[in-house]
């Protein structure tokens, strides 16, 4: 089965990084080569974007220039034949909207607890949010509990919003449900590390249609990971959908650069 992983992390990074495993491409694609995934939605490894370890973290012209040669990285990729790249644009502080006309598809936004904060009253964030949503782009939404609810119910009412690991990092799958955000039309959420028991509640309440296969490369194995939909006990109509037509669709609404 052809499948499109929506949830990749790839750059610069390489094996020489300290803790960090290889996320370039070449490693990407050579675990992929011949499973059935055909693309992916790529964006950035975290090192390449912020100091996740410094709680204070203070953004600055060198870290600017890191995040813009990541950028530059994965636009690079796009003219693989063999290998369909959507590339993302990760959004830190300085909310590059500026950037979001160069080719991207999407936006990751991300951070954990304990890492350093999005400053959300910023007005280059409203900003960065409305050229999001003439666009028309999806958001990878990887955020502390508070912080989803407050983004997807004020700040970005109807912007697709993806959120990964059927919500494991964003709170909780059973807390986002009662919340009531799975059950909104322009919420999705990625299978990446979600145990099968999670995604098969996820499309008997919410519909396969709201659902995307993802692996979270270099973190989980693409290929276990594929398996894992795959092997559903599901028929085959719905694995292709979660695999490659739901991100399709998706990504087929964003509106380019002239259009």
């Amino acid at each position: 089965m052809k499948a499109i992983d929506s949830h990749v992390h790839c750059g610069l990074v390489g094996s020489s990084g300290i803790g960090e495993p290889d996320q370039s491409f070449e490693a990407y694609y050579g675990l992929v080569k011949g499973c059935g995934i055909d693309g992916a939605v790529f964006f950035p490894p975290v090192i390449e974007v912020y100091n996740r370890y410094d709680p204070y973290f203070t953004d600055s012209s060198e870290w600017q220039g890191r995040r813009n040669a990541a950028h530059d990285y994965l636009l690079s990729l796009t003219g693989n034949l063999d290998f369909k790249v959507f590339p993302y644009l990760f959004v830190w502080n300085d909310y590059a909207y500026e950037r979001l006309s160069e080719g991207f598809y999407g936006v990751k936004w991300h951070r954990h607890s304990g890492e350093p904060r999005y400053n959300y009253d910023d007005p280059r964030c409203l900003r960065f949010i409305q050229e999001v949503r003439l666009r028309r782009m999806p958001v990878v939404l990887e955020e502390e509990f508070h912080n989803t609810v407050r983004f997807v119910k004020d700040l970005a009412p109807g912007v697709t919003v993806i959120i990964p690991h059927c919500g494991m990092l964003n709170g909780g799958y059973e807390r986002i449900k009662a919340e009531g955000l799975w059950e909104l039309e322009n919420v999705y959420a990625d299978t990446a590390l979600a145990p099968s028991w999670i995604i098969e509640d996820f499309i008997s309440r919410y519909g396969p249609e709201k659902l995307l296969f993802g692996s979270d490369f270099p973190f989980g194995d693409p290929v276990g990971e594929l398996r894992k939909v795959t092997g559903l006990k599901v028929d085959d109509g719905v694995k292709l959908m979660i695999c490659r037509e739901n991100i399709l669709r998706i990504l087929e609404r964003v509106r380019k650069e002239g259009s």
